[in-house]
């Protein structure tokens, strides 16, 4: 199943590079079974932001996870750059993730041993294809790092550090990009950055960013915030303040 192409600014991409039908998730078995997410559908639409949050436990990571073919899910339909992937082999789901989809993390996962440069090209490397280096220094010079190409991650602060993540993510141009708290272990001047950063890819390149958060500065950069409580969807903002955001999950934890 594909999803249709978008008209406009963004023809050619999916209307929906993500979608979950009444996806369940559950760990375990009997009565130590959890429950993680139960019946959740969402859509996270072609160039758009998102950002996901919820209260320690609510099922933000497991969304995550499950919305980008690294969880099976338990029950329901997962959609990733128009493809079905609910039933997809391990070798299907690792050559799609590949081509069709960013990861950054909080806890950057860059290679020490390689310099910035060469942590950029490995998903190319991966995919079987041959880095250009143009393409891999053009990546760094759009997150503002192009005189930083040659360091290693152990020369570069925690910022520069999420950026050359960010640039390792874009350099295959995937559908989506998925990113796990990704200003978490960064201070607010380089975590700023980092969300202009992905501002300027939704606003300038059609991007689709979904991204796990705790905090309600960075949800606010997103142009829609989807809250989880108890594996659930609780609510939805478009477009929130910092302090909307904030209220609103003050509200689910209490």
């Amino acid at each position: 199943m594909r999803a249709p192409a978008a008209a406009g600014p963004h023809a050619g991409l999916p209307v929906a590079p993500v979608q979950l039908y009444q996806v369940s998730m559950h760990y375990g078995a009997g009565e130590t079974q959890v429950q993680a997410l139960a019946g959740v559908s969402v859509t996270f639409p072609a160039g758009s932001w998102t950002a996901v949050m919820g209260p320690s436990g609510s099922g933000k990571s497991t969304l995550l996870h499950c919305a980008a073919g690294l969880d099976r899910v338990s029950a329901g339909r997962v959609l990733l750059a128009g493809q079905d992937i609910t039933h997809a082999t391990d070798a299907e789901l690792t050559r799609l993730r590949r081509r069709t989809v960013g990861f950054v993390f909080q806890n950057f996962n860059l290679i020490g041993s390689l310099s910035a440069e060469q942590n950029v090209a490995l998903p190319l490397r991966l995919a079987g294809a041959r880095p250009s280096r143009r393409d891999v220094q053009t990546a760094l010079a759009d997150v503002g790092l192009a005189d930083r190409g040659r360091h290693r991650p152990r020369e570069l602060s925690g910022g520069q550090q999420q950026r050359v993540a960010i640039a390792r993510a874009m350099v295959m141009r995937p559908s989506v990009l998925f990113a796990d708290e990704p200003t978490g272990a960064l201070d607010t001047g380089s975590a700023r950055t980092v969300l202009r950063l992905l501002r300027r890819m939704v606003d300038a390149a059609g991007q689709t960013v979904v991204m796990v958060t705790h905090d309600p500065v960075a949800a606010a950069s997103a142009d829609a915030v989807v809250f989880l409580s108890d594996g659930r969807i609780a609510d939805r903002l478009l477009r929130p303040s910092a302090a909307q955001v904030a209220e609103r999950l003050t509200r689910l934890e209490g």
